[in-house]
């Protein structure tokens, strides 16, 4: 890992971001780019008249002085830092700015929900950054003290279609050092499967995924619960998981994780931070 991306809008929880974006650069000796979308109107920036030409280089200058501030860190000492000022008002430019810096991740800080009917995480610009970019995005929503990726919970449902987020997951954390645990939660009702039907989706799956090799096949791990979300957490707590990492549809969002809402409650509500790699 070289580089890795934070788009911020100086908020405590640009800062967690931030702050985990620094423990991971130190582990990785990578460098990190900090952006913060300045979202002018066309109006502002195309207008000859004074007052609107003063008006946008205020605000331009406004956010470079704010990032003096924000990034007069002490965790920031011994890493290169640059930072970009854009004035971007659609959330995929956020990818086009990941490919121009040759990013490998994305790290961005989230509200999350603390309430069923709470949508704040979803809809937010962390959830538009997670719908259009295609490379890794690490949603960061609590102070993390001492930030190691060493456990991880990939959770998917081994359809053939995972196959991308997969490798790019697999490289990924194969590069980080950690231990990848794969998770296939078994639900009761009509979405039942025998130990023999899941072995064998999985097997699969892998099959293709690996040419042929199946040494990953030893480590997934398969979970019975009511949902998938409370599988996934449930399990999480269970090995003291670092991570959590799911497969999503850029076009469609986290809603399209599996079926109905269970990405978007799992970015949602759970403690510990999330990862998404696109399908």
């Amino acid at each position: 890992m070289k580089k890795i991306l934070v788009p911020v809008d100086f908020s405590e929880y640009s800062e967690y971001a931030l702050h985990a974006a620094a423990l991971l650069a130190k582990q990785q000796n990578a460098e990190i780019i900090v952006l913060h979308m300045l979202g002018l109107s066309e109006a502002v920036l195309t207008k000859n008249e004074s007052q609107e030409v003063a008006e946008a280089l205020y605000y331009m200058k406004l956010a470079e002085k704010r990032f003096e501030s924000f990034l007069d860190k002490e965790y920031l000492k011994g890493i290169k830092v640059s930072e970009t000022v854009q004035n971007y008002k659609i959330f995929s430019e956020v990818n086009e700015v990941a490919h121009e810096n040759d990013a490998d991740l994305i790290i961005m800080g989230s509200h999350g929900t603390t309430g069923l009917k709470e949508e704040v995480f979803i809809g937010s610009n962390t959830e538009k950054v997670v719908r259009t970019a295609d490379i890794p995005v690490l949603v960061i929503k609590n102070p993390i003290e001492d930030f190691k990726i060493k456990e991880v919970i990939f959770a998917c449902d081994f359809k053939i279609e995972n196959l991308r987020s997969y490798h790019n997951a697999m490289k990924l954390f194969d590069t980080l050092g950690a231990n990848v645990h794969l998770l296939y939660v078994n639900l009761p009702g009509e979405r039942f499967k025998s130990s023999g039907q899941m072995e064998e989706r999985v097997k699969e799956f892998l099959f293709k995924a690996d040419s042929g090799d199946l040494e990953m096949y030893d480590k997934v791990v398969y979970y019975s619960d009511y949902t998938v979300e409370s599988g996934v957490f449930n399990y999480s707590k269970k090995i003291d998981a670092d991570i959590i990492a799911i497969p999503t549809h850029g076009r469609r969002g986290l809603a399209h994780f599996f079926s109905g809402s269970i990405g978007e409650d799992i970015a949602n509500h759970a403690d510990i931070p999330v990862i998404t790699f696109k399908i």
